[in-house]
């Protein structure tokens, strides 16, 4: 029995009886009536909770640079020729290191500088829509080498997939996000049959039946090229966004960005957070916006773009966010 037919024998009038529920699940909470959106939350609390600043490994031109607990150190092969504490040592010493070793970009003093303040919160968050967003960074002074340590724990897409998936520099964070909106409608579409029937086995059946199961597809990038894959969730979509995004380091990026997974559990939604450090009157801010690739892919799919806009920008009044994840 193939999806579409298992959702005919389900019967539309099971459907409409768990509307009401589906309403409440997707349309009611963002601050109308009731609840919050991301324009008005405080977004600092839920990007703290779960950010990790641990691990991290930067490949230069002669050395390497690694980050592990309170150590940074410069490395040459299996040895490391330098290393300091990142807590107690100064900024200035750092940029010795980074003269001293030829490092572009001065790795060891950012380091130093900018991993203690956002282990310990000192940071000013500053969110915008897209356009805002890299508007803001693209002639900032970021922070390359700390928002790379803030990316630990993330699958990482091989370039060559992210080019051929996006047909874009996977280099150029600004032309990935856009170029992914373009592939996702030209290689998938929402799973609207799996939506339907996770719908009627969540609202109706309350988990007793796993309807979903039935309409399930691999998701990957492979699958998706191939058409193998029937359709994206939220999730998958998301996942595939911060993959493509973490395709390159972010100091080899033309600007350095760093992907979340922001789950809004009481609409059971998950959206594309990304954001960038950058060095400001002596702060550190963080950029960030949201993107959602459900709304831009679906919207294309019903036709209703011309109607309900784009989709792709999540930074408004119809996005909300209970967690987000830097690692999922």
């Amino acid at each position: 029995m193939n999806r579409r037919k298992m959702l005919k024998l389900l019967g539309g009038g099971v459907a409409v009886g768990g509307s009401g529920k589906a309403l409440y699940n997707t349309q009611i909470g963002y601050g109308v009536i009731t609840g919050t959106n991301v324009r008005e939350q405080d977004l600092k609390p839920l990007l703290t909770e779960w950010m990790r600043v641990g691990d991290y490994r930067a490949e230069l031109d002669e050395y390497a640079i690694e980050l592990s607990g309170d150590t940074v150190r410069v490395v040459d092969g299996d040895d490391a020729v330098a290393e300091r504490s990142v807590t107690g040592a100064t900024p200035e010493e750092g940029a010795a290191i980074d003269a001293e070793y030829g490092l572009a970009g001065g790795p060891v003093e950012e380091l130093i500088r900018d991993v203690p303040a956002l282990r310990s919160g000192e940071f000013v968050v500053e969110g915008a829509t897209f356009d805002e967003f890299f508007e803001r960074i693209n002639d900032a002074d970021t922070s390359q080498f700390a928002v790379g340590a803030t990316r630990d724990g993330y699958d990482y897409a091989d370039p060559d997939t992210v080019a051929g998936f996006t047909g874009a520099d996977p280099a150029d964070p600004e032309r990935v996000v856009t170029a992914l909106r373009t592939a996702f409608r030209e290689h998938s579409s929402y799973d609207k049959p799996r939506y339907v029937a996770g719908s009627i086995e969540d609202n109706v059946l309350f988990g007793a039946v796993d309807l979903r199961k039935h309409f399930e597809s691999p998701v990957d990038f492979e699958a998706l090229q191939s058409g193998e894959a029937t359709g994206l969730f939220c999730t998958e979509l998301t996942r595939r966004a911060a993959e493509s995004l973490h395709a390159v380091p972010a100091h080899e990026a033309t600007v350095p960005v760093v992907t979340m997974f922001v789950s809004d559990t009481r609409h059971k939604h998950a959206y594309t957070g990304v954001a960038s450090l950058l060095r400001e009157d002596g702060d550190l801010v963080m950029a960030i916006t949201f993107l959602d690739y459900m709304h831009s892919t679906l919207y294309d799919d019903l036709y209703l773009t011309g109607v309900l806009g784009d989709g792709l920008d999540a930074y408004n009044s119809r996005h909300r966010a209970t967690d987000i994840y830097w690692h999922r």
